[in-house]
């Protein structure tokens, strides 16, 4: 099987066109000894230098590493800063509202910033990680900024901070400081009124956190993950993530606390366990809408208990506000797409805590489904996970959703990789990954059968498709989605060269899959799986 997997990963490395070369958008060495960059440098040569300035993976490296020396890491940040043109003085110009946590940081920012939007705000929102195109962490008034915009800022940024390198040993910031620091020019440039911020990783010693002066800060739920690099237990956490406060520290009322009796708030974002999200969400708005006396003469009330922690006290809901929860959208995160007989259930979930509330979830809305479908139901989970996270616990929790069929696939778009994306890991070790994956659920079966086969598209290239019971491993996202719909989702539809053929002992297992009156499939474990799904079932997104 190994072999397979490497005679798959050499064909499809010569498989990929040579990319131009990046030395041709230059016209000439700086006396500096970085490059002058050409006017008219376009979107593609901005993601491509991008790319190059590091690996998510390497990226964490670097974090962990800086651990040992936080302060430098921070202080390292503060320099890019001052090369990239800005000052900290002014970063205080801008409104923030800083926000961390382990789970629901993104979705307690969206829930702020389209409740501040609906009082006539212009916004900015920075997050991470992005699904489809890397323009969406950086959002104006709730929608990506343009490919003109981002290439015009990245140029600006990235020509300062390259003619500067020589002075400084050729450092230049990893791709997470550098999205940062482009953040901060967009924001400050294009005059939003407030930003909302979300941290990386941690909060003490993540690179956002050179933000002085936030108008207000907030940390949703904790729970224990990247332990290598923030500590094995809560209070290491969360001594981590309270590194952002500059302010008094408050607790949040739940959600229930501003429902009328029998008259629950609608939310945007599905699931019991985005009430907290959207109570924090509530807080950190009112705060902002105080200072701009949107809010009204009425002001919250902060009680003091034995431990001198203030509760931030509920508050009467405009209508504003009530429609801010109810149009908030957060792209894979509870997200549902129904495409003819196929139901995707797209949820970035992957900790024990988020995936529990993602099992929740899906449990609830596929049943409701089901009920109204006459006929045979099939549910499939495509599942992939990445870093350091305990696959066969997460697949345990899973278990009970009662799936049909579970397949497995790197989180590699297709078998030609992306601009768009950082640069992955090896593909040999990502498939091993999704192996050891099948191997957990065929163990959780308490079945002994065992079918291995392999399968093989057109051009020749062997792919791995391990067969055990009805579990399943695929090379990459769009092979994974094809075998599932069975060309039954119309947004799938794709001329017959580019159907990936399968060995005739997985395609005889696909018989449910086409007499399925409907296909429910949930996809989870990893962001940057969803990312890779939505693609492709949903390719408005890549157009923005």
């Amino acid at each position: 099987m190994v072999g397979s997997i490497r005679a798959w990963t050499r064909n499809v490395r010569a498989a990929r066109p040579r990319r131009r070369q990046l030395g041709a958008s230059f016209s000439a060495r700086s006396p500096s000894g970085g490059a002058a960059l050409q006017h008219g440098m376009e979107y593609q040569d901005a993601i491509k230098m991008l790319n190059s300035l590091q690996s998510n993976a390497s990226t964490l490296e670097q974090v962990r590493q800086g651990c040992t020396q936080p302060l430098l890491q921070l202080q390292a940040m503060r320099v890019f800063l001052e090369r990239s043109g800005l000052s900290l003085e002014e970063l205080d110009r801008l409104n923030i509202i800083h926000v961390t946590g382990t789970k629901g940081k993104g979705s307690t920012c969206a829930f702020t910033e389209r409740i501040l939007r609906n009082h006539g705000f212009r916004t900015g929102f920075y997050s991470s990680p992005h699904l489809v195109h890397v323009r969406e962490r950086i959002r104006i008034d709730g929608q990506p900024i343009t490919k003109g915009l981002f290439t015009k800022y990245f140029w600006d940024v990235y020509s300062r901070l390259d003619s500067t390198k020589a002075a400084y040993g050729g450092s230049m910031p990893a791709y997470f400081r550098f999205l940062t620091l482009l953040t901060f020019h967009v924001f400050l440039r294009e005059k939003v009124d407030v930003a909302l911020i979300e941290v990386g990783i941690g909060g003490a010693y993540d690179c956002t956190n050179i933000l002085r002066k936030p108008w207000v800060c907030g940390i949703s739920s904790l729970g224990i993950d990247h332990t290598s690099i923030l500590g094995d237990s809560i209070e290491k956490i969360a001594w981590q993530k309270g590194g952002i406060f500059k302010c008094p520290l408050c607790v949040c009322s739940d959600l229930e606390e501003y429902e009328d009796p029998g008259r629950p708030l609608r939310l945007g974002l599905a699931g019991q366990h985005q009430r907290s999200n959207a109570a924090l969400a509530l807080q950190l708005s009112w705060s902002w809408l105080q200072r701009h006396h949107v809010a009204g003469n009425w002001w919250p009330v902060l009680s003091k208990e034995a431990a001198s922690v203030s509760m931030a006290m509920p508050f009467p809901l405009s209508s504003a506000t009530i429609k801010g929860l109810e149009d908030t959208e957060w792209p894979g995160r509870g997200q549902i797409l129904r495409h003819g007989f196929l139901t995707y259930y797209l949820d970035g979930a992957h900790t024990m805590r988020s995936m529990q509330a993602c099992v929740r979830w899906f449990s609830q809305e596929a049943s409701s489904q089901e009920r109204a479908l006459w006929g045979p139901v099939v549910r499939v989970l495509l599942f992939n996970t990445t870093g350091e996270r305990d696959s066969a616990a997460l697949l345990k929790l899973l278990a009970p959703c009662q799936f049909d069929f579970a397949v497995f696939s790197p989180n590699i778009i297709e078998t030609v990789g992306s601009n768009e994306d950082p640069p992955n890991p090896s593909v040999e070790n990502m498939l091993a990954r999704c192996l050891d994956n099948q191997s957990s659920w065929w163990s959780m079966s308490g079945q002994r059968e065992r079918l291995e086969a392999e399968r093989v598209i057109p051009c020749g290239v062997p792919l791995v498709a391990g067969l055990r019971n009805n579990a399943l491993v695929f090379p990459c996202i769009l092979s994974a989605l094809q075998w599932i719909s069975q060309g039954r989702d119309p947004v799938l539809m794709l001329p017959k060269e580019h159907v990936m053929q399968t060995h005739p002992a997985v395609a005889s297992r696909a018989l449910p899959l086409r007499e399925a009156a409907g296909i429910q499939v949930l996809v989870t474990g990893s962001l940057h799986l969803v990312g890779g799904a939505l693609r492709h079932l949903d390719p408005a997104m890549l157009s923005g």
